[in-house]
């Protein structure tokens, strides 16, 4: 018996990919601020919970910094500078 001939297709597929620059706002430790203050300034400016406001005011502490938030770099600079104003040290990184 013969085999039946088959026709094979190729077929391009195009993939859509969105590049974007997402940054991370950094929150660094130092020896002014209370747990208190930064916990609170993390609440108002970034919209964290109180639990994520005391998770990042931890790892601040033990680690030297936290990135608190991410998203682009125009999403980021007001909340920096807010953070800025209230004498806590926080970059766009």
């Amino acid at each position: 018996m013969i085999p039946e001939y088959q026709e094979e297709t190729l077929t391009d597929v195009l993939e859509a990919v969105e590049t974007t620059d997402l940054m991370d706002l950094v929150v660094f430790n130092d020896d002014f601020n209370t747990f208190e203050h930064v916990i609170q300034t993390l609440i108002r400016v970034c919209k964290h919970t109180n639990e994520q406001a005391e998770q990042c005011t931890w790892l601040i502490h033990y680690k030297g910094k936290c990135a608190v938030k991410n998203g682009t770099f125009d999403f980021l600079r007001p909340m920096r500078e807010a953070i800025c104003e209230e004498g806590i040290d926080a970059r766009i990184l």
